[in-house]
């Protein structure tokens, strides 16, 4: 009975919060400690399930746990794959949802309607987007999560809010667009949307149909880079990210990672079966593009002198390094980007939620000075029933999560930053481990590796400047107000890249398997496609493509 239970635990990620959103839009706006409690159970019970999902991968490793909605065999019905990558995704989307809505408790949660409704729709879609095996059903869950991310980007109002958010929800609907005309175009030569059928078919295809695919895969690609915040595609994010809610930025830190989660699978899935490594499709632009991504992000970072845009250009700075990363090809960077992508998100949304505290201790003559500071428009708090109480020794306490904070951003030892960049570089440098016979670098992984630690030195300048403006040499030196339930979410985050920190050897081992499994997709497409093809350990490519010939013969035989 256990058993049976645990094979619908894929599901649950996709259940659980659209339940929970549905029931609280039943509860009136005065009833928000009730809606807060429902939200704040439901999102902790989101983590337990994601914990048991990692749990389950790493059981099924190196094949995916395939779940089949309505008993219908893939490619015909709808699939949930589970597989390390997917499972470690979700466990992160739910911590930030956790932290956030902890957050939100103090204020935010009241300062608009329907916030958790959205919040919760918003985890719904991006677990949906981790965990289909289709591209149909990723382009719902797109929806979906863009759709609540409207929502919660404007909440709060103000004129700096919806400015940027009138821009976010333009661009959106356009990369939705595309989304669409990629799918049709691959839909079109394909017959199928099926991730794993869309690999094997691809090697089936005529040269002519071939290039309609790679359009379609070209257009479609567009969408991803644009919610990835690939350069020159990213110049809303910035505005977007900075000027949103506090809470809401945090969460938003995962929103970027959905597009590269989309590269990553996609790039490695269809384009990458022959040995685990690229076939040249769109790798190039995923390298360079990557690194022109960088060059802005770390420019950005040092230009800004707002926190709120600091933030925002870190999350560039991240998203570049990750597509760089991808259009390497390169399995053991792969695994170094992986880890990264774990510190990096979960030190960002630390680091939107501290923002907003450490901006209590400045007041509008202050801002002034900032050369380049922004024009935000002020909140008015309800300051009845206020949940918590105040922190004592506040700015002691902010200055300390800031410099941690600022380590983790910056790559510097202890912590995890730095092991994700030392990850990284050892994979560029020595992809092929202990076993290596005397790999040269060539000139972009030179390039790869300079900008990474330039990035990191760039970071350095831009933290060390804003915390010796804000905690040393503040000319009011005012203490905010802080409540417990606040700095609670900030250090529950920084404590989790502390305990990556310390169990890095686990976490990079997990890294490491998963970058290979995602190199050597067979046993992906084979969970998926059982009826078509086993293992790459047991028969050849030249197999598995002549066995799909005569599969497609027979189907046409039998139309």
């Amino acid at each position: 009975m256990i058993e049976n239970f645990l094979q619908h635990l894929v599901i649950l990620p996709i259940l659980l919060p659209i339940a929970t959103a549905a029931l609280l839009l039943f509860y009136d706006e005065r009833r928000r400690k009730l809606k807060l409690w429902i939200s704040l159970s439901s999102i902790g019970l989101l983590i337990l399930v994601s914990v048991g999902l990692i749990g389950r991968a790493i059981d099924f490793s190196p094949e995916a746990e395939v779940y089949n909605l309505g008993n219908w065999q893939a490619p015909f019905g709808i699939v949930l794959v589970l597989d390390r990558l997917s499972a470690a995704m979700v466990f992160l989307a739910s911590i930030l949802g956790a932290a956030s809505l902890v957050f939100s408790a103090a204020h935010w949660h009241k300062a608009g309607p329907h916030f958790h409704s959205l919040m919760q729709f918003m985890i719904a879609g991006v677990n949906g987007a981790f965990l289909t095996g289709d591209l149909f059903n990723l382009f719902v869950f797109f929806e979906v999560m863009l759709t609540a991310s409207y929502g919660l980007a404007l909440h709060g109002s103000g004129q700096a809010r919806v400015r940027a958010g009138m821009h976010y929800v333009v661009v959106n609907l356009i990369a939705s667009s595309f989304f669409l005309i990629g799918a049709a175009l691959i839909y079109g030569v394909c017959g199928t949307l099926n991730m794993a059928d869309l690999a094997l078919k691809l090697q089936t295809l005529k040269s002519a149909d071939r290039i309609i695919f790679e359009s379609g895969a070209a257009i479609l690609g567009i969408a991803f880079l644009v919610k990835a915040g690939m350069w020159p595609l990213n110049f809303w994010l910035t505005p977007t990210y900075s000027s949103a809610a506090a809470p809401v930025g945090a969460t938003f830190a995962i929103l970027s990672k959905v597009g590269i989660y989309v590269v990553l699978r996609l790039t490695l899935l269809v384009f990458g079966t022959n040995g685990g490594t690229l076939s040249g499709f769109g790798n190039d632009i995923l390298f360079y593009g990557g690194l022109a991504t960088l060059i802005f992000g770390f420019i950005g970072v040092l230009a800004s002198q707002a926190l709120g845009r600091l933030a925002s250009y870190s999350v560039l700075v991240s998203s570049g390094t990750l597509l760089a990363a991808i259009g390497t090809g390169n399995a053991s960077l792969t695994a170094g980007a992986l880890f990264y992508i774990v510190s990096s998100t979960l030190s960002l949304a630390a680091f939107f939620l501290l923002v907003e505290l450490v901006e209590r201790t400045q007041d509008t003559a202050a801002n002034v000075l900032a050369v380049t500071m922004e024009v935000y428009g002020e909140d008015e708090e309800d300051e009845e029933d206020e949940v918590g109480t105040y922190l004592p020794a506040t700015l002691a306490i902010l200055g300390a999560c800031f410099g941690i904070t600022a380590i983790l951003i910056i790559g510097m030892p202890p912590f995890s930053g730095f092991v994700a960049k030392f990850m990284m570089i050892t994979g560029v440098f020595n992809p092929d481990g202990l076993n290596g016979d005397g790999y040269q670098p060539s000139a972009r992984d030179w390039t790869f590796v300079a900008l990474l630690i330039f990035s990191g030195f760039a970071a350095l300048i831009a933290m060390t400047r804003t915390g010796i403006r804000t905690f040393w040499a503040s000319i009011e030196g005012k203490v905010p107000r802080v409540q417990v339930i606040e700095f609670a979410p900030v250090a529950g985050l920084l404590g989790l890249c502390l305990l990556l920190t310390i169990a890095a050897g686990p976490v990079a081992d997990y890294m490491g398997q998963t970058a290979r499994e995602l190199h050597h997709p067979q046993n992906y497409i084979g969970s998926v496609l059982p009826q078509k093809t086993v293992t790459a350990s047991r028969i050849s490519s030249e197999e598995i493509t002549a066995g799909l010939i005569n599969n497609v013969e027979v189907e046409r035989g039998m139309e």
